[in-house]
C-alpha cells in the first residue's frame, strides 16, 4: 500500500509543479532576481532587512565558508545588486549594502508576492485562512524536525585523493 501512496504522491507533486511553474518565471515577475541563486536571494533578503552587514555575517547566515560568501557577493556586485564599502571609522572593516537596483529588485518581488498572497487569501474564508496557516505550520514543523534529525546524524568523512604526476 505504501508504494502505491508514494507513486500517487510523486504524481501529485509533479502536477502541482506543473501548475505553479509559470508563477516562478522571470517573464511573469519581470525581474532579474529570478536569475539569482538561492544563496544570492537569501543575501538580498538579509540586506533588505538589515541594511548593511559584513562578510562574516553573510557567511554565518548562509552557513557557508567565508570564501564561498565572498564569491557570492562578488557575483552580486558585478550584477549591481550590492556594493562593498569601507567603514569611515575603521578602514579594515568592509560592509555590504544593497544598491538602489538591488533594493528595487527585492522590493518589486516582495510587492508581487504580497499581491499574489492577497489574491489567494481573498478567495478563502477566515476559517480557511486559519486552516491554511495551521497546515503550513504543521508542514514546517515536520520538515524542521526531519532536517534537525538529518543534521544530527554523523556523516562519513570522504577523502578525495588528488593524483600528482
Amino acid at each position: 500500500m505504501e508504494n502505491s501512496f508514494n507513486g500517487n504522491l510523486e504524481t501529485m507533486i509533479f502536477e502541482y509543479i506543473d501548475k505553479i511553474k509559470y508563477l516562478l518565471s522571470p517573464e511573469i515577475w519581470g525581474n532579474e532576481l529570478f536569475n539569482c541563486s538561492k544563496n544570492e536571494v537569501f543575501v538580498l533578503l538579509l540586506l533588505y532587512r538589515q541594511s548593511d552587514v559584513n562578510m562574516t555575517q553573510i557567511a554565518d547566515y548562509l552557513t557557508v565558508p567565508l570564501n564561498t560568501a565572498t564569491g557570492i557577493v562578488g557575483r552580486m556586485e558585478k550584477r549591481d545588486f550590492l556594493v562593498r564599502e569601507r567603514s569611515s571609522e575603521d578602514k579594515r572593516v568592509v560592509t555590504i549594502k544593497l544598491t538602489d537596483a538591488g533594493r528595487a529588485a527585492i522590493r518589486d518581488i516582495l510587492n508581487e508576492m504580497i499581491r499574489y498572497g492577497q489574491l489567494m487569501m481573498d478567495s478563502f474564508t477566515d476559517e480557511e485562512v486559519k486552516l491554511v496557516f495551521k497546515l503550513v505550520d504543521k508542514v514546517m514543523d515536520s520538515l524542521s524536525r526531519d532536517a534537525n534529525q538529518t543534521a544530527a546524524k554523523p556523516t562519513e568523512s570522504k577523502i578525495r585523493k588528488i593524483m600528482i604526476e
